[in-house]
């Protein structure tokens, strides 16, 4: 019967067994199969970056987030997955509305943080320009970036060396 409906446009086919009626806009079809496949999986570094306009990149995939241990699935989206600690996972994550889906993403100081702590594998230079984006907006103070980053391995020195360096 549901291929039934396909066949004739009642319904669309957004990923392998997700779909929605033809006449919904639900949202980004990736961003609904990563929520559906992985709900704890985390919108972090670089694709954070740019939702919140820290950096200009456009990552050409998601960069995902899950603890540890945790099971990834397969997914028909692009992601790079990435593997963070059980302890340190769920500070300063919440959700937002992005593109019409309610996704869990890091905050932007933890975005900031996580982008100095695996500069290794995003580029110092990703780090540097969302850390000079983050400190002109209003209301965002160093000491918050210090206090996430003391939570997190291998944050606090790069962190604070490029702050000293540009405040």
């Amino acid at each position: 019967m549901l291929r039934a409906w396909v066949d004739s446009g009642l319904v669309t086919q957004l990923a392998r067994g997700i779909y929605e009626p033809a006449d919904a806009d639900a949202g980004d079809p990736d961003l609904i199969e990563i929520v559906i496949r992985s709900p704890r999986a985390t919108i972090c570094l670089t694709t954070a970056l740019a939702q919140y306009d820290l950096v200009d990149d456009i990552p050409v995939a998601y960069d995902l987030a899950l603890p540890r241990g945790a099971h990834r699935p397969l997914l028909a989206a692009r992601v790079a997955w990435r593997w963070f600690d059980a302890e340190t996972f769920c500070i300063e994550r919440r959700t937002e509305q992005i593109s019409g889906v309610v996704v869990p993403i890091y905050s932007p100081a933890r975005s900031v943080v996580d982008a100095f702590r695996m500069r290794g594998y995003e580029g110092y230079e990703t780090a540097t320009t969302a850390l000079r984006r983050w400190l002109v907006r209003r209301g965002n103070h160093p000491s918050e970036l210090l206090r996430i980053a003391r939570l997190l391995p291998r944050a606090e020195r790069p962190l604070r060396t490029a702050l000293e360096i540009l405040t």
